[in-house]
């Protein structure tokens, strides 16, 4: 089985990554959510939710049951001692592992240079600006719900639906018709028949 790990950091944004996670890890999806982060204490999210990592950033390595690296939003990111998550980010780009981040994870991504070279978007363009100087990707910025290009896949905050089917898309989750359901379902409410 597979595994697909989330970063998580003290203050993560909870729901970006729970549409998404709740399909990976049923058992006929081959895939296995694990999560991630700088130490192995416990994470409280944005919603007070206590994750205590599976794995810890110190030591791990990159492996070939590795099938994509999630990184939720939230309010860690700004914190420098989360910077140390480059390191893992560019391990995944290095061994061509998707890499999927949303809200101001898209930032830290811009502050890294992982978007300076690559289509994607974010929370908006004056805001990666603002919030990431080092930033270098304003020709390859779309404004758009989410992107998936090559192995990256960038939503701004308010795509959580549109993020988690462009995750399921990319890992062969759900066929195209389930996948079109899955997506009705949790935007709209239902589906047309």
């Amino acid at each position: 089985m597979k595994e697909v790990l989330i970063f998580v950091t003290d203050g993560f944004a909870d729901w970006e990554a729970s549409y998404v996670s709740a399909e990976l890890n049923k058992p006929e999806s081959g895939y296995q959510v694990k999560t991630i982060a700088i130490d192995a204490g416990p994470k409280k999210s944005m919603g007070g939710l206590t994750v205590l990592p599976d794995y810890v950033l110190e030591g791990y390595a990159v492996h070939d049951q590795l099938a994509m690296l999630i990184l939720p939003g939230g309010t860690g990111w700004g914190e420098e001692k989360n910077q140390q998550a480059k390191k893992l980010v560019a391990q995944c780009v290095a061994h061509s592992v998707p890499v999927a981040a949303i809200c101001d994870a898209t930032t830290f991504l811009g502050r890294h240079g992982f978007l300076d070279d690559q289509p994607h978007t974010g929370n908006s363009l004056p805001y990666l600006q603002a919030n990431a100087p080092e930033y270098q990707g304003q020709s390859h910025y779309i404004e758009a719900q989410s992107v998936s290009e090559g192995n990256l896949i960038t939503a701004n905050g308010s795509a959580a639906v549109e993020f988690g089917k462009q995750i399921l898309e990319r890992l062969q989750v759900l066929k195209q018709d389930e996948l079109e359901q899955w997506f009705a379902i949790f935007k709209h409410g239902y589906v047309q028949a």
